[in-house]
């Protein structure tokens, strides 16, 4: 599925500022994968992630998916392959369009739109269907310009975006961030839900300890650059949160200072 190898990324290289981000990871993702990515400030996880995309170019190593070189694409070919839900709620849609307008352009997505717009009535019927799934009713409100939804109903309908052409990789970073705690604990669940429903295979980025081990059938940890821990199945459902501050410790060298990783 998703095959990375010998991934380096290094910002301000040959400078007194240079900064290896990523340092030589492997990492292999089987289809179905739901990788919980967990690691403290500066660790790498949303270099990681932003490698894949193709906002940053690695100076060494590959990435591939389903075989094909991912890292030989820009940006913009990636994204026929990927979804993706950001931190901040304003990114990922466009504001000043209507719910359905931006839905039309997130189907629309790395095939041919011609030169005509505008929303057609199955993909208004479609659509309808697919907010209704939300549960936020906001298939009552499909002509609503997206910069009046609140933050929450703003990631969900994000979110809807990233999956609505199945993805072969869904790319979650630290998206329910910026969040209160109940409506990151009603996206998480939606983000779940999805995932398991339509089989997708995910990397979600976290700095959450608790939903790190609550999410996923799968967990790395990363420091300072480099995955430090790997963990899936019956050894990842019993861990606990004492057990992964003991391990991210002892194997990266530091302690656990981020209270955004140990508050659920």
């Amino acid at each position: 599925m998703l095959k990375i190898t010998g991934l380096t990324k290094v910002f301000n290289p040959g400078t007194i500022n240079e900064k290896i981000a990523l340092d030589q990871v492997d990492l292999h993702l089987r289809p179905g994968d739901f990788v919980s990515v967990i690691g403290g400030n500066g660790a790498g996880k949303s270099t990681l992630l932003n490698c894949v995309a193709g906002v940053y170019r690695q100076e060494a190593g590959s990435i591939l998916l389903d075989g094909q070189r991912l890292d030989r694409l820009p940006e913009h070919k990636r994204a026929k392959h990927l979804g993706r839900v950001f931190q901040d709620p304003l990114m990922g849609t466009a504001a000043d369009m209507e719910i359905q307008e931006n839905l039309a352009l997130a189907a629309r997505r790395g095939g041919f739109r011609g030169l005509s717009w505008g929303v057609t009535a199955s993909e208004k019927a479609e659509f309808h269907t697919r907010l209704a799934a939300l549960g936020l009713g906001l298939e009552e409100r499909m002509s609503v310009k997206v910069r009046l939804l609140s933050g929450g109903q703003r990631q969900a309908l994000t979110l809807l975006m990233a999956i609505l052409k199945t993805p072969k990789l869904l790319l979650l970073d630290e998206h329910t961030a910026a969040l209160d705690p109940k409506t990151a604990r009603a996206v998480l669940a939606l983000s779940d839900r999805f995932i398991s429903d339509l089989g997708l295979t995910c990397m979600m980025v976290t700095h959450n300890m608790r939903d790190a081990i609550a999410y996923g059938n799968r967990l790395i940890m990363m420091s300072q650059g480099r995955i430090i821990l790997d963990v899936n199945g019956e050894d990842k459902r019993q861990l606990t949160v004492e057990q992964l501050i003991h391990l991210f410790s002892s194997r990266s060298g530091e302690q656990v200072n981020n209270d955004r990783m140990l508050l659920g």
